[in-house]
């Protein structure tokens, strides 16, 4: 990150701190020619309320599934810039997709990965870790669980522990997403739809956003620490029940992105199990993009008419996520 940054990471044991813009440009800058640069797909999308027309951001299509690995390669060069990635590599929890965010920017670095992971973790996602020669612990059944369990790892190997979401150099990599979207859609103003886990790649995006666009975080009900923290006026830890919660499994949204989206065009919606499901089967039956419960999400967020498009911007997608399984797609005939 910027110069500052050191002191910006150190706020992460304090008083969290909003990502900016030109967090987001320094992580373009370290990222660049690394990465995948995702592609967009302009379609129609069937609503309740009719067909509208959206633009999908297929970050599916990342290196690990997932747009994870922004944050977590931005992560990893910024220590390496300062000379402070220990020789134990890096250590992550996570549900699975910042554990392959955090196994891919290990390895492109060259260093060892540890993850730690829920027992409930999807089998899809164990075995991509294990077979990017990521260390794989299995520690609790909540994500918080295997948060406090990778802390205790990384106190004893030294190793650099990283954040599935709450952590600047994280979240201005996720931000990168934003950026691309603009440059992709010169001179559009942006409506865009994308789903909130813990909220890294929500405060990202928030980051990035130009005068007049907007942007909406998506959850499920059964899974809205955002949606709670808004009525609340502060985060809080909320109840995980959703099918979603593979992916969206933060029990309180992030401090960061708590800080990051305070003062900007930042809204939220919530869905339930049942429509997230089915915009997921759509996208297979139509589209054949497989994509996961939680980034199908944003999708019901528009199928259901939650979000409604603005008709003076282009509505965007972030399409962020695709380790899942496949046999599930369909109901059992």
């Amino acid at each position: 990150m910027s110069p500052a940054a050191p002191d910006r990471d150190a706020d992460r044991a304090g008083t969290p701190v909003a990502v900016t813009a030109a967090d987001v440009m320094t992580a373009r800058a370290r990222l660049a020619g690394r990465l995948r640069r995702t592609s967009l797909l302009e379609t129609t999308l069937d609503t309740v309320g009719g067909p509208v027309d959206v633009v999908f951001k297929l970050e599916y299509t990342q290196l690990g599934g997932c747009f994870k690995v922004r944050g977590s390669l931005n992560a990893v060069l910024d220590a390496v810039a300062h000379d402070a990635l220990p020789e134990a590599g890096v250590l992550v929890a996570s549900g699975g997709n910042a554990a392959l965010g955090a196994a891919w920017a290990a390895r492109l670095v060259g260093v060892p990965a540890t993850v730690v992971v829920p027992e409930t973790a999807p089998a899809v996602k164990i075995s991509a870790l294990r077979s990017l020669g990521a260390t794989v612990r299995l520690i609790g059944t909540r994500y918080q669980e295997s948060a406090d369990g990778a802390a205790a790892l990384a106190a004893d190997s030294g190793a650099l522990l990283l954040h599935a979401y709450d952590l600047p150099t994280i979240v201005a990599g996720a931000g990168t997403i934003g950026l691309e979207v603009a440059e992709d859609l010169p001179g559009h103003r942006l409506q865009t739809v994308a789903c909130v886990g813990g909220g890294g790649l929500l405060a990202g995006l928030a980051a990035t956003l130009q005068p007049g666009d907007r942007l909406i975080g998506a959850e499920p009900i059964g899974a809205s620490c955002l949606d709670q923290a808004r009525a609340a006026g502060e985060p809080v830890t909320v109840e995980l029940d959703s099918i979603a919660a593979d992916s969206l499994g933060a029990s309180r949204v992030g401090g960061i992105c708590w800080a990051t989206i305070a003062d900007r065009a930042v809204d939220c919606v919530v869905v339930d199990d049942a429509d997230l499901i089915a915009a997921r089967r759509m996208m297979w039956d139509r589209f054949r993009i497989v994509i996961e419960h939680g980034t199908a999400t944003a999708v019901a967020a528009v199928t259901t008419g939650a979000v409604e498009p603005a008709t003076d911007s282009t509505l965007c997608i972030v399409l962020c996520g695709a380790n899942t399984r496949l046999d599930d797609l369909h109901p059992a005939q």
